[in-house]
């Protein structure tokens, strides 16, 4: 039996290595990390990812399948119930690092499942959700700068956050991760957490405005 990490990073501000990192500080042993670079977890299912497929075919009954959250298996909802029940039909345990889930298919009890199956769709659901969420959000920015250009070349200071940490507060605050705990995650100031929380789209607004 092994546990695998998946990490899927779609843009040049990601990292492998802050997933695995954020794995291995969770408490998992990782034994091997499988991942995709610049893919899209809407536009392209979890079976068509290079590295992707190869999931399905080395994970055995009794494997333990890691991810960070599970918009790394997609932000598409069909895809992502698809590709979690399929794991638990080969026997395979999905664990998310966020939060701690744990999705096994070895349970027989009629309940146990029913509630099982909830948490996956509304998750799955909440995936397509925050990604099309983002995908506005980057709209308004890009508007937002294009404006701001109109008038003034004076752009303001600098974001203190990357895009990955941008993204990585946006999702844990929206899985309820409360503030200080965003905090040491991710490395920033509680006061640049908050600036985030309440304000999203001037956040990422920031972010296109010096182009990151």
């Amino acid at each position: 039996m092994k546990t695998i990490l998946y990490a899927r990073v779609s843009t040049l501000d990601q990292t492998i290595g802050h997933q695995e990192a954020q794995a291995r500080a969770a408490g998992f042993a990782i034994d091997l990390v499988v991942a995709d670079e610049g893919m899209s977890g809407l536009r392209v299912p979890l079976a068509e990812r290079p590295q992707g497929r190869r999931l399905f075919d080395m994970l055995r009954s009794g494997d333990t399948l890691v991810v960070r959250w599970v918009d790394r298996l997609g932000r598409n909802y069909a895809d992502v119930t698809d590709a979690i029940r399929e794991f638990m039909r080969r026997g395979v345990i999905v664990r998310t690092v966020i939060n701690g889930l744990t999705f096994d298919g070895a349970t027989t009890d009629p309940m146990q499942q029913a509630v099982r199956d909830a948490l996956i769709a509304f998750l799955s659901a909440t995936a397509q959700a925050q990604a099309e969420a983002m995908k506005e959000a980057q709209r308004a920015g890009i508007e937002h700068a294009k404006a701001n250009a109109q008038e003034s070349k004076y752009r303001g200071r600098k974001p203190s956050y990357s895009r990955t940490q941008f993204e990585a507060v946006r999702d844990m605050l929206n899985q309820g991760t409360g503030v200080g705990s965003v905090a040491a995650a991710t490395g920033l100031s509680r006061q640049t957490v908050y600036r985030i929380r309440n304000n999203a789209a001037g956040a990422e607004a920031a972010l296109a405005e010096w182009g990151m």
